[in-house]
């Protein structure tokens, strides 16, 4: 039987009592999502579980969803090494608040993320409840957000915002940079509902967005910057601290998360998989949807 452990008022779980390197039974995977979807991101300690052990547990959330813009580790298509080294300069590889390719067509429901190797201060990630957020969110901005688009680009990826190379993270990874395609717009809804609990929630990130749907990047900035503060306030969040053998499983629709990059000079190295589920636009909330919003428990 599994045990939660919340490890905040409004996102964030620690699950103890689940195994994660024998099979995932038809049972756990159930609890596990579950977890999942009332805590947004749920974390087990103590695995130090295999590859392939990854990629069972991964696929009892969804289909694996291979992700572009990153060359996968070799001979592991569906595993990404994220990787930082001690005497790396520049940032971390998801060092600002965003949510995972928000500007593809369909972007990731979910990832699990296992840490090998984690320094022995800093490195921690930070996740924020876009449903708390919405939640909070006055109603003016509650009145513009709902039912509009929010438009997406892969910022980091393309030509137009590419940032300056002595920012750039990855060093250690192999990432795509100055890609045309990746400065396409995309719209997806500002504003989803769960699918398993019917709450609303924020599908806004800052590393993506960069307008709103009928507003120019200029009549879009206040709104958004607004939002993205409120979106963040500590209340909302969960910072977790790593250990070797950490699993975490986050909901990439419901949450942003950072990555913090406060341990220069030692190595940090985790393994990252990604699993399909509804696209933004099937999970789109309306006016009407808003009125009929679930009680928070």
């Amino acid at each position: 039987m599994l045990n939660e452990k919340r490890l905040t008022g409004t996102i964030g779980a620690e699950i103890d009592g689940a195994d994660l390197s024998g099979p995932i039974t038809d049972n756990l995977a159930a609890a596990l999502r579950d977890a999942l979807s009332r805590h947004h991101v749920i974390f087990v300690r103590g695995q130090h579980i295999t590859l392939e052990q990854q990629k069972a547990l991964t696929a009892s959330f969804g289909t694996i969803l291979q992700v572009p813009y990153v060359e996968p580790l070799e001979g592991e298509p569906d595993v990404i090494r994220v990787f930082k080294a001690a005497d790396e300069p520049g940032g971390v590889f998801g060092g600002g608040w965003h949510t995972d390719f928000s500007f593809i067509e369909r972007p990731p429901a979910g990832s699990v993320l296992n840490a090998t190797t984690t320094p022995p201060h800093g490195g921690d990630t930070i996740w924020a409840s876009q449903s708390e957020a919405w939640n909070a969110l006055p109603d003016p901005l509650k009145s513009l957000l709902i039912g509009r688009d929010a438009i997406h680009v892969g910022k980091p990826y393309g030509v137009k915002w590419s940032p300056p190379v002595k920012e750039r993270a990855g060093a250690s990874m192999n990432l795509v940079r100055g890609d045309p395609g990746a400065d396409e717009e995309r719209g997806h809804p500002a504003v989803l509902r769960h699918p398993v609990t019917g709450r609303l929630m924020l599908f806004l990130n800052p590393t993506y967005v960069s307008r709103l749907d009928g507003m120019t990047e200029e009549e879009s900035r206040p709104v958004l910057d607004a939002v993205q503060a409120h979106a963040t306030r500590p209340e909302f969040c969960c910072r977790f601290r790593w250990t070797p053998g950490t699993v975490a499983i986050w909901d990439n629709l419901a949450t942003q998360h950072y990555a913090v990059n406060d341990y220069s000079g030692h190595d940090r190295l985790m393994y990252r998989t990604t699993f399909a589920g509804p696209t933004p636009r099937e999970l789109a909330a309306n006016r009407t949807d808003m009125e009929a919003e679930p009680a928070i428990a």
